[in-house]
């Protein structure tokens, strides 16, 4: 008989993933409209957010908003808008954690939409490092920091203060890298980016 492996869900922490860049280098497609397995790339990654344990999801949406909205099937996300996305990911990054309030979620487990070679497995391990809202935990690849990471909503004002361009949250995690705890998923995700014509390569 065989048993099925079930992913362990915690509903304190939310899925935010960032899908609003515009692919400049990538003459001006948006990342989330890149085709992966036959359909926008923005749905795989809420695929992965999904099967990886969140079950709520919250999409960060940029350049082209409508058409994505249109074109990629997101049924039971929440949808958010970010108008300066142009001033960089820090913007979507803010966007994603003011969704947040209200909702009673505890933490916020963030992925970015180009970054196809990160499965369920490495989002599983990083939400099963949650422990409460003053949790930080990173995904780590060969012991370097990477995605996803998990901010407990204890940070997420400072986050917030610190995100500018495309920095993200690495300001705030560099003063506090001594508390990030890392789970290492290298042996189950590899963390490219796709941002140039060369990476096209990695999508299916």
């Amino acid at each position: 008989m065989t048993t099925r492996k079930t992913t362990k869900r915690t509903p304190a922490v939310a899925g935010v993933l960032l899908a609003a860049g515009g692919g400049r280098r990538l003459g001006g497609r948006p990342k989330a409209l890149l085709t992966h397995r036959g359909r926008p790339l923005v749905e795989h990654a809420v695929r992965v957010l999904r099967e990886g344990g969140c079950e709520r999801v919250h999409v960060v949406l940029g350049a082209r908003a409508d058409e994505v909205r249109a074109r990629a099937a997101l049924p039971g996300c929440v949808l958010v808008g970010n108008p300066d996305w142009e001033e960089g990911m820090g913007t979507s990054l803010r966007a994603g954690l003011d969704s947040l309030a209200g909702t009673g979620a505890a933490a916020a487990l963030v992925s970015l939409v180009d970054q196809p070679g990160i499965g369920p497995e490495a989002v599983a391990r990083v939400l099963g490092a949650y422990e409460d809202e003053e949790s930080l935990v990173s995904a780590a690849y060969d012991g370097m920091r990477g995605h996803p990471v998990l901010f407990g909503a204890a940070h997420w004002a400072g986050i917030a203060a610190t995100a500018t361009g495309d920095q993200g949250a690495r300001a705030y995690l560099k003063e506090r890298e001594p508390g990030i705890r890392l789970v290492e998923c290298g042996d189950v995700a590899r963390p490219f980016d796709i941002d140039t014509e060369a990476d096209l390569a990695h999508l299916e």
